[in-house]
């Protein structure tokens, strides 16, 4: 896989020593490479002293960028000293990626003349004038900071994930495989508004997965070898023969979808046809892809998979679209999510096993072999949903923990013990705006690392 790459910017106010550009150069360069990233940096004799200062040093910037247009994921503006805003907003008004502002602290003991940068002052200089052209930008703690620093470190790997998130969902496809699921308006969405921020839904019909799956006998070598490959994800030892191939070759199917139709993430229509029809339930199916890498959520939930797409291009982890599901208790920070069985296994405290679909076979026995059933492991979480309305995209984003406290075994599907402060005021806020049943979580605290990344996308992002 290519290493991220970020393009280098050194700033420069002639008031201010010069003379610290080139060890900032240097610094800059062993950092980013030692956290294990990428860099470009133009030669130190393209600019006065390898830095910008004047619009027209910007305007040199700026050119030799262009001519390193898709070489870069994002730039790391460093201000050894001051800095003038002038240059740095002719460099980058049209970069067209996230911007990392960085300044130097000042050292006691070096406050002379010679060696006294004020950067701590020239950032906010830069971030105004940006601010002023509606130029987006990233400022993180501390407000100064040096290159080499650990917390420095943990500057770049939230800019990594920003600039993931950011370049990841400019432009991307989601395919919708089947209508919305009949019984859920709360999933409805609008594909107008949605295409406004660059994202685009293809529908399929589940005609189409049907005939396909139709098409694959059971001794085909490449349902044979999909078979044997789930029956390595998790336990499938309860599932009957036929069921098992049924599920290899609508897995082999949805691969085949994402294939020709180019699908960077996929909301699959996942009852009742597919257990009237061919007998199974997907969920175990949807957890596989998940786990694979590619964001796929269930009931149709488009949006969800949205918020399941940002939070693994931002942890590099899978995602999990879950439901509200219970109380915990009289505990009222606590909650039990749930889903019937498409949680990733790699979310799960132990294997899970398949089963035959509970709900489905209370009507139907045997007709919904594909619940993947488990317990979630504790792990800190991010918690998401979005929603289209008045041609909006909006998004809540806000972090919990799952505590691997026990839950009966009795209890069907797929389910974790979730513990997110002030709950009840939280749970309250949503249902009054309309956001739905379902949430989304990912692994980690990223809510700081998503909240930026949406501003540069133009979501709006309401606080619980």
């Amino acid at each position: 896989m290519k290493k991220q790459t970020f393009a280098l910017y050194f700033g420069n106010r002639g008031f201010f020593p010069e003379s610290l550009i080139g060890s900032a150069r240097e610094e800059m360069i062993e950092a980013v490479t030692k956290a294990g990233y990428d860099y470009i940096i133009p030669d130190a004799n393209l600019t006065r002293y390898g830095a910008v200062e004047t619009k027209r040093e910007g305007q040199i910037y700026a050119k030799w960028l262009k001519e390193h247009e898709g070489q870069y994921d994002g730039v790391i503006l460093s201000l050894p000293n001051f800095g003038d805003e002038n240059g740095a907003i002719a460099a980058l008004e049209n970069c067209g990626v996230p911007i990392l502002i960085q300044a130097y602290p000042d050292e006691i003991g070096k406050m002379d003349f010679e060696h006294r940068r004020d950067s701590y002052c020239g950032k906010f200089s830069v971030c105004d004038v940006f601010h002023q052209y509606g130029l987006p930008f990233t400022v993180l703690e501390p407000h100064v900071v040096h290159p080499l620093s650990e917390d420095f470190a943990g500057n770049l790997r939230d800019f990594a994930a920003i600039c993931r998130v950011v370049n990841g969902m400019k432009k991307f496809t989601i395919g919708v495989i089947g209508a919305r699921t009949t019984k859920f308006k709360t999933v409805r969405y609008d594909e107008i508004t949605l295409q406004k921020y660059g994202i685009t839904v293809d529908s399929y019909d589940l005609s189409e997965l049907f005939y396909r799956v139709e098409r694959y006998s059971d001794d085909d070598e490449k349902v044979v070898a999909r078979r044997k490959y789930l029956e390595g994800y998790t336990d499938f030892s309860r599932v009957p023969d036929n069921k098992m191939n049924t599920l290899a070759k609508v897995s082999i199917v949805i691969d085949d979808f994402i294939a020709d139709y180019q699908l960077d993430a996929i909301a699959l229509r996942c009852w009742e046809e597919m257990q009237t029809v061919l007998g199974i339930a997907p969920c175990v199916l949807l957890s596989e892809l998940n786990d694979r890498g590619i964001v796929a959520s269930c009931e149709i939930d488009l949006c969800s998979a949205i918020n399941m797409y940002s939070m693994q291009l931002a942890s590099g982890k899978p995602t999990a679209c879950l439901d509200w599901n219970n109380n915990y208790g009289d505990d009222k920070n606590k909650v039990i999510l749930f889903h019937c069985g498409s949680t990733a296994q790699s979310l799960m405290e132990g294997q899970g096993f398949v089963t035959d679909h509970k709900m489905f076979a209370k009507g139907c026995p045997g007709c919904g072999w594909g619940s993947n059933e488990g317990r979630i492991a504790a792990f800190p979480m991010t918690f998401s949903n979005c929603k289209t309305e008045d041609g909006k995209l909006t998004f809540y984003v806000d972090e919990g923990r799952f505590t691997g406290e026990k839950i009966e075994e009795e209890f069907f599907g797929c389910g974790g013990v979730a513990e997110i402060d002030n709950l009840q005021p939280k749970l309250i806020n949503m249902a009054k705006a309309g956001f739905r049943h379902h949430t989304t979580i990912g692994v980690g605290h990223m809510a700081r690392v998503l909240k930026e990344a949406f501003s540069y996308l133009g979501y709006d992002v309401m606080d619980v």
